[in-house]
């Protein structure tokens, strides 16, 4: 029988109401708590959120949860604007929280660095002496040239190969993330390309996506998917190709109202970001201002809907994780998307169509094509839906994350681990 153990897990974006990073963050820590206690540390601003979604959704897993809020004094943070500088003062907060801990007298067995979910930015949790694990951690890529200096002009290319640069000098150089690595006792990845960068991490490995979801099918639907409707879900910025969506989008739908079909595709894209006015401007130059619809942010019940009335999920993001693509399958979408480290790693060819990068436009033709594909073919497309919703359930329900950490912390905690500070 298992032991029920205390996981001191840090958690600096955590946020019930929230999806990403902040989402991610409260969903690992109530599969931490269906097996084990878990003391979880994040900042002083997710209180009130937290405290509210408690009181709005009561839940016996609760009982196993205890909250640690820390921040930097004032002096040490007034800088902090948002997500400007939120990386230095997250190299920080985990640094001073460590002496937190200590004067608090708390009482676990294993620590979990849990996130950011990022590969080169280091832990200091090792200094608790306790068996850690670290992650799941993993890195966005570089946006291709032909991706982004054209369509996003040069500022925004500099800024992704700076990015890129620092990345590159923790992976290479940074001895902090050097200990990290040597201090970790499991680190968990989020996809393949993290044992590439960060060197001989070996047997410490265990693959395990960030991206989970709850089902996003709504328990009643309005719709009975006569149309054919395409969705896109996630920040408007460059590392989610939204362009390619609407270019895309826009060369299938021409063909098929120049076919005079009676049935008119439309595009839904769900969500807000810096390039909103660029994409909007997009849209009205191709003048397809009736069969695209930007909607910001909705609650997650009217984001169920939107999921549960479309046929298709149009997601051509660079990025190396994708939480939308996890919800969009739970609804039984067929995904189109690249074929990268990032969602074209977990999508299988059963579930949708991964585009390999090659000549920006000569993408646009793929997804316009893979779109044209399943709006003619019926029949593909729910086939698609049913492996869709058969790989969420077995690889990406929250539950089977938190089945996996059990595992995990149990086995740490029967062999007592730590080792070599240095």
């Amino acid at each position: 029988m298992n032991h029920k153990i205390t996981v001191l897990a840090t958690a600096y974006a955590m946020n019930p109401f929230k999806g990403s990073e902040d989402g991610m963050g409260w969903n690992f820590a109530l599969q931490i708590a269906r097996f084990q206690n878990v003391i979880l540390l994040t900042r002083k601003n997710n209180r009130e959120h937290i405290e509210k979604y408690m009181k709005e959704h009561p839940s016996s897993l609760y009982a196993s949860m205890s909250f640690v809020y820390f921040d930097l004094p004032y002096w040490m943070r007034f800088w902090k604007k948002g997500e400007r500088g939120a990386l230095v003062y997250y190299f920080f907060w985990q640094l001073f929280l460590i002496a937190k801990v200590k004067s608090s007298n708390l009482r676990f067995d294993i620590v979990h660095n849990l996130n950011f979910h990022n590969d080169w930015t280091p832990s200091f949790l090792w200094l608790l002496r306790k068996p850690k694990v670290w992650g799941p951690i993993g890195h966005h890529p570089k946006i291709p040239k032909a991706f982004v200096l054209p369509i996003y002009g040069m500022k925004t290319y500099i800024q992704d190969r700076l990015k890129w640069m620092v990345k590159c000098y923790a992976w290479k150089i940074s001895p902090l993330l050097w200990l990290t690595k040597l201090n970790s006792d499991v680190i968990l990845t989020m996809n393949s390309s993290v044992k590439d960068k960060i060197y001989n991490i070996g047997e410490k490995e265990i693959r395990m996506p960030s991206v989970a979801s709850d089902s996003m099918a709504a328990s009643t639907s309005t719709s009975t998917k006569a149309e054919f409707h395409v969705l896109s879900v996630g920040r408007f910025v460059p590392l989610k190709g939204f362009d390619i969506t609407i270019k895309a989008f826009a060369k299938f739908y021409n063909g098929v109202v120049n076919g005079r079909s009676s049935k008119r595709p439309h595009l839904t894209l769900v969500g807000k970001g810096p390039e909103e006015p660029k994409l909007r401007k997009l849209i009205s130059e191709m003048q397809l201002e009736d069969a695209i619809t930007i909607i910001s942010w909705v609650k997650r019940e009217e984001l169920k809907q939107i999921y549960s009335n479309s046929h298709v999920f149009l997601f051509p993001s660079h990025e190396g994780a994708g939480m939308v693509v996890a919800e969009a399958m739970s609804a039984g979408l067929p995904i189109l998307c690249f074929d990268n480290y990032g969602p074209g790693e977990f999508v299988t060819s059963d579930v949708g169509v991964k585009v390999p990068y090659s000549q920006y436009h000569r993408c646009i033709n793929q997804f316009s094509t893979s779109l044209n594909c399943l709006y003619r073919n019926r029949w593909e497309l729910e086939r698609y839906s049913k492996s869709s919703k058969a790989l969420f359930t077995q690889n990406f329900e929250w539950n089977v994350r938190g089945e996996l950490l059990s595992s995990v912390y149990q086995s740490l905690f029967r062999s007592e681990v730590p080792q070599p500070i240095v």
